[in-house]
């Protein structure tokens, strides 16, 4: 009841209200970042929603467009600045992503989407966190975020679309302002998780 009638009306209703209230620090930040970092301020890429539908996932820039003598982007670690390294570590730079919960790609609380790429080797188990919108956090973000391995992410992910309700939402809610206050568990950013998720696909051959 509450997912099929309930859950895409608040996030509409919330998501709206957000952007409103939060559009003068939108602002601010998008400032920031272009005097910092440059054009675009936006940083888009592609990542699968509800029923592996492909949509374009908007956060703030956080990194350079640094290059080495061959015109080559330098590596990503070398183009995060302390600037956004600090956006990551707030999470300031999921602030657009906002826009994509108004727009129905996301929802507040789901299974992270990742990347596209990844989509060839989930197991017909794993599969089932693409049955629902993916959110700007859910349950593995607040059960380690982004030091967990690949298995245990996802079985959070199916565990999560398992028993969605509104407690369920509450409850992930209010652990991860508490986990972004204490800034416990976190690397810098989703980059992060998805080299080291890169390192144990190859390793694993999944």
């Amino acid at each position: 009841m509450y997912e099929r009638y309930f859950k895409r009306f608040l996030d509409v209703v919330l998501s709206s209200a957000a952007l409103i209230f939060l559009a003068p620090i939108l602002l601010v930040i998008a400032v920031l970042v272009r005097i910092k970092l440059g054009s675009p301020v936006l940083f888009e890429q592609q990542r699968p929603g509800k029923n592996e539908k492909i949509f374009n996932m908007y956060k703030f820039r956080s990194m350079t467009d640094e290059k080495d003598k061959n015109g080559k982007l330098l590596p990503d670690e070398e183009r995060l600045t302390n600037f956004g390294r600090s956006l990551r570590e707030t999470s300031l730079d999921e602030l657009p992503s906002l826009w994509n919960v108004f727009k129905g790609d996301m929802s507040l609380i789901g299974p992270r989407p990742l990347l596209v790429r990844y989509l060839p080797y989930y197991t017909f188990y794993e599969r089932k966190r693409h049955s629902v919108r993916p959110g700007l956090t859910g349950w593995a973000q607040v059960n380690g975020r982004n030091h967990l391995d690949w298995e245990s992410r996802l079985a959070y992910d199916v565990e999560y679309v398992e028993s969605i309700s509104f407690f369920f939402d509450c409850k992930i809610i209010l652990n991860t302002i508490f986990k972004v206050l204490k800034k416990s568990d976190i690397a810098s950013g989703d980059e992060m998780i998805l080299r080291s998720l890169d390192v144990e696909r190859k390793n694993k051959n999944i």
